[in-house]
């Protein structure tokens, strides 16, 4: 450990006497991450005896910097969100609202205040707030969401257009990790994504499938910063890129934890703008010739031009691509070729001539969905992976040209995808894709 993280940890014990809550720390080399943070993560808990606790971490080490504890809260609490750096509500478990004002976590917890501001029906046995207005609670397998309008509000004036986005969110933990973005675990083990726009429509991502059983208490500042408890510890992990709804790029740190134990809170709740993700300029792509090169931004950029000019569905005609210099006919086949700016119109039939067989599961914005004698789809993107639906767009027919859709890749109820068997479709990939 270097010697600043030692004293920072020194200085954490002064602050708080770290055996209160039985905390001890290690001594391996700190891990370094790369979030954008204003100042430390601010975890707010609860510990059994109901007293509010307050832990700072230094977001580029894990360090844990100092824990207050403060007053009890006067009532059971049963679910936390933090609003603001001195701002938490919190539910008791006779399903009130109250809201806890901080009069300053420096050297001391103190409270400015614990108002009831709601007397029933906050039955959330998760609760989180997204920074960005939006407060979000499951209960019963139901994830519903309002609306905070203040930064300390006093009731339904503030915390209002109560939706129910949707049933089936089962989960053992659940955080906000940015504006509409949640992220959580399940019972057996996966770590999930969430992306909200709006009632019955999201999406998720598995960024793990397995591991993270163990985690009974999840929080994220944003910035892809990850906090879990378990078995006492509080570890860190560290997404280099949380907006790409894949978990290959989370780093983990078990040889040097926040603490190996002693985390008795319950409830941590973070301030979910704590941290920003900043994300890397990407090079600018070179633009496409024809029959040449292409990445996969500019297959999207180029679908979505014929899907703005709602190109009408044809057999036999043809329409100019995006940078006027070519044309392609405009059937399903035709679209998919000038999406790919490939070196001719090809069908359903000559497609595979032009492009790679790949498993559906490896689908990735801008490969195809192809029947030989049918019909061809462009791949748009995952709505939720692990249940198979996809957003796509195609040239569907005469009468309704240009179209994006939604489906599973096994065709949902009907077994359909575009009206053809799900079954006959084949993943392909055009050979001249590079990403970007």
């Amino acid at each position: 450990m270097s010697s600043s993280s030692l004293k920072r940890r020194l200085a954490a014990t002064l602050a708080v006497s770290a055996t209160t809550l039985g905390m001890v720390t290690l001594t391996s080399a700190p891990a370094q991450a790369a979030a954008i943070c204003g100042g430390n993560v601010s975890i707010y808990g609860t510990l059994p005896d109901g007293r509010l606790t307050y832990t700072a971490i230094a977001p580029n080490t894990g360090d844990r910097v100092k824990t207050l504890i403060g007053a009890n809260l006067g009532f059971t609490p049963k679910a936390m969100a933090t609003l603001n750096f001195n701002t938490v509500l919190v539910t008791s478990t006779a399903g009130e609202l109250y809201r806890v004002d901080i009069q300053t976590n420096d050297s001391a917890l103190a409270l400015a205040g614990v108002t009831k501001i709601w007397d029933s029906g906050w039955t959330f046995d998760k609760l989180t707030y997204d920074g960005a207005g939006h407060l979000y609670g499951t209960v019963g397998g139901e994830l519903h969401r309002y609306n905070v309008s203040q930064a300390k509000p006093s009731g339904p004036a503030h915390i209002a257009k109560h939706a129910v986005i949707d049933t089936g969110f089962v989960l053992k933990t659940l955080a906000a990790a940015g504006d509409d973005v949640l992220i959580a675990s399940t019972a057996d083990g996966r770590l999930l994504s969430y992306q909200i726009n709006g009632v019955g429509d999201w999406e998720s991502s598995v960024l793990k499938s397995s591991g993270w059983s163990a985690v009974d208490n999840l929080v994220s500042p944003g910035g892809g910063l990850y906090y879990g408890r378990t078995n006492g510890g509080m570890y860190w992990y560290h997404d280099a890129d949380p907006t790409d709804g894949k978990g290959d790029d989370i780093a983990y740190h078990p040889a040097d934890p926040v603490d190996a134990s002693g985390w008795t809170q319950s409830l941590l709740s973070a301030f979910a703008s704590d941290c920003t993700y900043q994300p890397p300029v990407p090079p600018t792509p070179t633009p496409s010739t024809k029959g040449g090169q292409i990445a996969r931004s500019e297959i999207m950029s180029r679908a979505v031009n014929w899907l703005n000019r709602d190109i009408p569905y044809s057999q036999s005609a043809y329409a100019s691509d995006p940078d006027g210099d070519h044309t392609y006919r405009t059937d399903c086949s035709g679209f998919v070729s000038m999406a790919w700016h490939a070196a001719s119109s090809y069908t359903t039939q000559s497609l595979p001539g032009v492009a790679a067989t790949i498993s559906k599961s490896d689908l990735q914005p801008g490969d195809a969905l192809n029947t030989l004698d049918g019909h061809v789809v462009l791949f748009e993107k995952w709505v939720d992976k692990a249940a198979g639906k996809f957003s796509y767009i195609h040239e569907a027919n005469t009468d309704d040209d240009m179209m994006r859709g939604q489906d599973y890749l096994n065709g949902g109820s009907d077994g359909r995808i575009a009206g053809h068997a799900a079954s006959g479709y084949v993943a392909l990939r055009y050979d001249k894709v590079v990403n970007g």
